[in-house]
């Protein structure tokens, strides 16, 4: 199955994947906004169609194996579900249809690890655990779990893959997306970091999980993709030792982000636009840990340390002068 629909091509996930796919001589379609404007990969088997996710694609699907659903709405400062709604659920449901009506194999959905329950070092989550506190009270995780709900209820239509990866990091973070943490790091006098942790992985392996899952992805399943539990601390230290930096390291009392969380709500109800909440806040003190065994056994992910991510998030942003 060489012919491959993708959503979600300028983003950090997108773009590595995209590359990959031609690499691997897939044939590429690519939906975005504005096709004029991108210039991130020029390359004769990818065709860039320009559209909206709610766009009927069906003339667009007719020689399309495997339909890649990355796009999402991921902003943090909306305060109504409904917006994450229309874009992480009713535009999956669009695009699904379009695919089954037009008898494409295979849907492959990326959502997140934090549809799945997190746990400890000694326990971290599966995806065999159900969604848990703060990620509850999620609007994106929310939105997320609802458009994986009515993807595993339609498996009888196509074949149907849910990717739930973790933090990732690495190269063409064009906004950037997560790898503000690095930017919060790198070149600091003082880092301030927060009690909790979570699970890092390089977004190559993620794009090698996406790839992978096309030939050995099981129907109606959902895999994490996932490798290094650190905490904060863990993390920054890592980042320190790769950028030979050696800054005053703080630890900010949970109580403290808390508190500033709740004030974030408050500022939310009055209508101003942050990405502070309580819910944010609760998330940067937990263990936010996961398992990769079911990835590595069925999709044969063959997972590098986090600090290959780093170093190449590192360096693509040194080129673009961030």
């Amino acid at each position: 199955m060489k012919n491959v629909f993708v959503t979600g091509i300028t983003g950090l996930l997108g773009t590595n994947l995209v590359i990959d796919l031609l690499e691997n001589n897939y044939q590429v379609k690519a939906l975005l906004r504005d096709a004029n404007i991108y210039t991130e990969i020029n390359h004769p088997n990818l065709q860039l169609i320009q559209g909206s996710l709610f766009d009927n694609i069906e003339k667009y699907l007719d020689d399309i194996d495997v339909f890649i659903h990355i796009a999402a709405e991921t902003n943090q400062n909306i305060t109504k579900y409904h917006y994450y709604k229309k874009v992480n659920c009713e535009a999956t449901k669009h695009l699904y249809l379009n695919c089954v009506k037009c008898g494409v194999k295979k849907f492959i959905f990326i959502s997140t690890a934090n549809t799945i329950g997190y746990g400890s070092f000694e326990k971290p989550g599966n995806e065999t655990h159900q969604i848990r506190k703060p990620f509850t009270n999620s609007m994106y995780a929310q939105s997320k779990l609802e458009a994986e709900d009515f993807l595993l209820s339609q498996t009888n239509k196509t074949e149907t893959i849910i990717l739930n990866p973790t933090f990732m990091l690495g190269a063409y973070d064009r906004k950037p997306s997560s790898g503000k943490i690095i930017l919060m790091g790198w070149k600091k006098k003082i880092i301030f970091y927060p009690p909790g942790g979570k699970n890092f992985v390089n977004v190559k392996n993620v794009s090698q999980g996406i790839i992978n899952s096309i030939q050995y992805g099981k129907n109606g399943e959902k895999y994490l993709l996932a490798n290094e539990n650190l905490t904060y601390k863990e993390f920054f230290e890592r980042l320190n030792k790769i950028t030979n930096q050696n800054p005053l390291m703080i630890k900010i009392p949970k109580t403290i982000l808390i508190a500033i969380g709740y004030l974030g709500d408050l500022c939310r109800k009055v209508g101003i636009k942050t990405n502070i909440s309580s819910t944010n806040m609760k998330t940067l003190c937990i263990t936010n840990y996961f398992n990769n065994t079911k990835s590595t056994k069925e999709l044969k992910i063959n997972y590098q340390k986090i600090d290959s991510g780093i170093q190449e998030a590192i360096e693509y942003f040194g080129k673009c002068g961030k």
